[in-house]
């Protein structure tokens, strides 16, 4: 009888009467798995870029607009070219260095298919040995295709 049902079940799967809720599931799971990659892609050629001293990569992760937040400490900065000053300010400036970033404990929450929360660990290695760092958490939209970052909030 067990035999039977599966058939039959089968077989309507065939014919297209039933829509079965684990081939949907798996669809799902797979765009969930590449979008999950894709926006971790951005964080690891953001680390990449950082490591190579190249402050202009690190920035084609977040949203090119005035309307991008970052927040650090008591301080909001508004716009992407305020937030790439601010960084040049704090690491590229006389006597400054950029030092090693690293990435820790992402953990990707998908919002829906163009929107993605992240939270995680930034750690820098710097040359005289000290090793600032601290927790961020990130707001990415797909916009134009791309994953960017839209909000920083970082300590």
């Amino acid at each position: 009888m067990k035999r039977w049902v599966a058939m039959a079940g089968s077989l309507l799967l065939l014919l297209g009467v039933v829509s079965p809720a684990w081939a949907q599931a798996d669809v799902k799971g797979a765009v969930a798995l590449d979008t999950d990659a894709a926006v971790r892609a951005v964080l690891s050629r953001q680390v990449e870029a950082w490591n190579r001293g190249d402050l202009e990569g690190f920035m084609a992760g977040y949203w090119n607009s005035p309307d991008l937040v970052f927040q650090s400490g008591a301080t909001v900065t508004r716009g992407w070219q305020a937030t790439r000053e601010r960084y040049r300010r704090r690491y590229q400036a006389e006597g400054k260095e950029m030092g090693r970033l690293r990435f820790q404990d992402l953990d990707v929450q998908l919002l829906g298919s163009d929107a993605a929360f992240i939270r995680g660990r930034w750690h820098l290695t710097m040359k005289d040995g000290s090793e600032p760092g601290g927790l961020f958490t990130l707001l990415a939209r797909r916009i134009g295709g791309d994953w960017k970052i839209v909000h920083d909030h970082t300590s």
